[in-house]
């Protein structure tokens, strides 16, 4: 069982106004520009095209109606460039999708080594538009060396979106993104500038590139954060403290994965024992069956027996389709059916009794399906494993 959707992602994206906002600025830059026959050659084929095929397929007829010579096709590229998002803000500021299709057409037609050194500082001035995180991978992939150098130095830029750009277009799980064959320890340096970035949306990246490496190299992840607390200035006053602080954002959003997965060392770097002492005096649910559309409801109650900060979790192993094999077993949810989420983080004091209580909607929905069957919970305090409970999940 699945939700449906009306809501299309790629036609909001990428639509016949957006299309025609892309033409015109390219006949501002190019008076030949066929503006109208851009339009409709472009917007045609939508129909049969998913999202990023629309990139490429935009990509393609611009090189049809631009000059062969890669040169001066780059020189009205970037003369059809609006003007760069506003550098006074600080987050939340991903720009147009509309103007992805000119990173990707540096990345296809520029990623050579005559036009290296052009090509990487296009990508400078439209990541400013639009992220290239993207295009800057074919680059990395055929020219470690120069395209790390490159971003390098893009992590000293006094523009955030292109210091972004170091640490996002290099990330070794980039979503919608091509594998990079470059070692994931390599970016490494970059993010030792960036991690006390004054700017969230390169801070966010950071963390994100750190949580990618710990999906490969936990200890490493682990290990890089503690570096840099130890070299924090977190405990002083005025713009070092505000810094400090952001780099506590850092470590939490960094340590998410491996928090959810009770990794000890990650978990007492937040300041959480991973054998808290705590006693469970119950696990109890009022729904031991519930119907598709309705709510799992359960309580815990428990007593700490120390004064203790405490992260109580809950993970859930959703019932398997029987027809391709899945289980409910805790084990097999490791990779299938299975999901992590937050209960509450509290302050715990010696002897005092805690209880929570929680409704978990089983509605339908676009990015998961259901099915009728046992589902499990397990609750984890500060990553250990606790008490678990089960339930029925029935069709309507």
């Amino acid at each position: 069982m699945k939700a449906e959707t009306t809501f299309s992602l790629k036609d909001q994206l990428f639509n016949a106004e957006k299309v025609d906002f892309l033409a015109g600025q390219f006949k501002k830059a190019a008076r030949g520009f066929p503006r109208a026959a851009f339009c409709a050659q472009v917007v045609e084929a939508f129909p049969q095209l998913e999202l990023k095929e629309r990139i490429v397929h935009i990509t393609e007829v611009l090189r049809e109606r631009l000059p062969d010579d890669y040169l001066s096709a780059l020189e009205i590229i970037l003369a059809a460039l609006p003007e760069p998002l506003d550098p006074t803000r600080t987050d939340d500021d991903f720009g147009d999708f509309i103007i992805a299709p000119l990173s990707h057409y540096v990345a296809r037609y520029g990623c050579e080594r005559k036009h290296l050194d052009a090509s990487l500082e296009a990508l400078r001035e439209i990541t400013q538009r639009f992220s290239a995180e993207d295009a800057i991978r074919y680059f990395l992939n055929a020219f470690p060396e120069e395209t790390l150098a490159f971003l390098e130095d893009c992590a000293r830029d006094d523009n955030y979106h292109v210091r972004r750009l170091a640490s996002e277009g290099t990330r070794p799980k980039l979503p919608w993104s091509q594998k990079l064959t470059i070692d994931y320890r390599q970016p490494l340096p970059i993010l030792d500038v960036l991690h006390r970035d004054p700017t969230r949306y390169v801070t966010r990246s950071v963390a994100n590139h750190l949580n990618d490496i710990s999906k490969i190299d936990a200890d490493l992840t682990v290990e890089t954060l503690r570096r840099w607390n130890n070299g924090s200035t977190a405990k002083t006053a005025g713009k070092d403290a505000a810094r400090g602080d952001e780099l506590m954002f850092v470590t939490k959003h960094a340590l998410r994965t491996l928090i959810k997965q009770g990794h000890a060392d990650a978990m007492k770097l937040l300041g959480f024992s991973p054998n808290p002492d705590v006693t469970v005096a119950s696990l109890a649910t009022s729904t031991p069956t519930v119907v598709v559309g309705e709510a799992f409801e359960f309580e815990l109650r428990l007593r700490s027996n120390v004064d203790q900060p405490l992260l109580i979790d809950y993970e859930m192993q959703f019932a398997g389709d029987a027809s391709n094999g899945r289980t409910a077993g805790r084990t097999a949810g490791r990779t299938a059916g299975r999901k992590v989420f937050k209960l509450k983080m509290i302050e715990a004091a010696a002897n005092e009794e805690v209880k929570v209580a929680k409704r978990h909607p089983m509605k339908l929905m676009t990015t998961r399906r259901l099915y009728e069957g046992t589902h499990t919970i397990w609750i984890q305090i500060n990553g250990k494993v606790m008490a678990d409970l089960s339930f029925e999940l029935v069709a309507p």
